[in-house]
């Protein structure tokens, strides 16, 4: 059993020890420590490029967390960071009237996305899938919403309810992904004042296997959106530009009434966007407050131009999918080559998660740490609590490094939990 050697990470932990003498908790949200493994994990970055992390203390890492996504393409992408430096240094990008390429961006959208009619742009996924749901709230003039998967962190959708009086979410009903009973239950308690169901369309839950859709849950839920009047919003500010062009309502032939959009989609760059039906879009012009400063800066506009344009020129969902493809091939033989592990692979070509839920429950968060710890020590970047992405920069030779680290990984923790 051999195990990896522990990294050397003296700067990162000195400066979160600085840090919580400056910010709460000393970083917050899903990139602190205890979201990792502590003592593990780097907490500071230092550079990125291509699919490769260096950390403050000079630790190189083959990435597979992408920012959390955004980064589709890879880190520092020339070409997308030229077009938008030439924008700051020749027209700028802040200022009290929106820039043209607000136009240019909403024109490309409906052209590739099957719901996307008409567009609001914004900086973040949670924005998106609020503004979403207070135009699905106010074309509708219904309150209750139905939700299934993680949509960011506001008032009616946060895990922690911490600082949040009930009122704001007791009108929001959960409902779980792939179970189509549940949701019309749900429906012919709440049908007729039910202003939206919001759901990922490929599931990722937090912490849990990922699940493609049985057949006809997607078009269950369609057709109970339909027969209630409510609006039916995907999420898909991790999946668009990443299974398809056009998201996984073109991958699944599933079209919403409501798109959330962001991550990939500007590869790094602060933009989302809720797209959807003329109809129920227009609701915003005239019946709610949508606005930020921030909002129209055409930075965002202008990497998420450039980024469409060179997923479609060098058609890189089409390499994305075929390297995902050969990775997880790769892994599924190793964790059927150690049993004793326990370890799953769920998910799809461009985003995978490697969980611990078979064998011995008492023993599977020790497993789930014991391979991560080996991993991260070898140079590998992923994380116990998130699914992986793969990006475009992702090479062969990365991903049989990668395989070859799940092997010696799989069968350190076989060896140890043995039953």
């Amino acid at each position: 059993m051999n195990e990896a050697p522990k990294l050397t990470l003296t700067r990162s932990l000195a400066l979160f020890e600085e840090a919580q003498s400056l910010v709460p908790g000393g970083v917050l949200g899903a990139r602190r420590p205890s979201d990792f493994i502590m003592g593990e994990y780097p907490i500071f970055l230092e550079y990125g490029k291509g699919c490769r992390l260096v950390d403050v203390d000079g630790n190189e890492y083959i990435d597979y967390l992408c920012g959390y996504g955004p980064i589709i393409l890879g880190y520092r992408e020339e070409e997308v960071d030229d077009a938008v430096i030439r924008q700051i240094k020749d027209k700028g990008f802040c200022f009290s009237l929106t820039q043209r390429y607000q136009n240019d961006l909403a024109e490309k959208l409906h052209e590739i996305i099957p719901s996307a009619e008409r567009s609001i742009f914004l900086k973040t996924g949670s924005d998106g899938t609020t503004a979403a749901i207070r135009i699905a709230r106010a074309h509708t003039d219904r309150l209750k919403v139905m939700r299934c998967g993680y949509h960011g962190w506001h008032d009616w959708c946060v895990e922690m309810k911490g600082g949040i009086p009930e009122k704001f979410y007791e009108d929001v009903y959960e409902f779980r992904y792939n179970d189509l009973d549940q949701i019309e239950d749900l429906m012919k308690q709440h049908g007729d004042q039910t202003a939206a169901i919001i759901m990922t369309p490929f599931g990722h839950p937090l912490h849990q296997k990922m699940q493609t859709p049985k057949p006809g849950f997607l078009e269950g839920v369609r057709k109970l959106a339909d027969q209630y009047g409510a609006i039916l919003i995907f999420d898909e500010v991790r999946t668009c530009f990443r299974l398809r062009m056009g998201g996984a309502q073109e991958l699944y032939g599933v079209t919403p009434d409501i798109t959330v959009l962001g991550k990939g989609m500007a590869n790094g760059y602060a933009i989302s966007v809720a797209t959807g039906k003329k109809d129920v879009m227009m609701t915003a012009a005239s019946k709610l407050f949508i606005s930020s400063t921030f909002f129209p800066n055409s930075d965002g506009y202008i990497a998420a131009l450039k980024t469409i344009e060179v997923l479609e020129r060098d058609n890189v969902l089409e390499a994305i999918w075929k390297k995902g493809d050969y990775l997880l091939q790769g892994i599924r033989k190793a964790i059927d080559t150690y049993p004793d592990a326990g370890a799953e692979l769920s998910g799809v070509a461009p985003m995978f998660f490697v969980t611990f839920t078979k064998g011995n429950p008492e023993t599977k968060r020790a497993r789930r740490t014991d391979f991560y710890t080996q991993m991260i020590r070898k140079g590998f970047f992923f994380t116990p609590h998130h699914h992986a992405y793969i990006c475009y920069r992702h090479t062969r030779e990365d991903l049989d490094k990668t395989i070859q680290a799940m092997d010696e990984c799989l069968a350190y923790v076989s060896e140890k939990h043995k039953a």
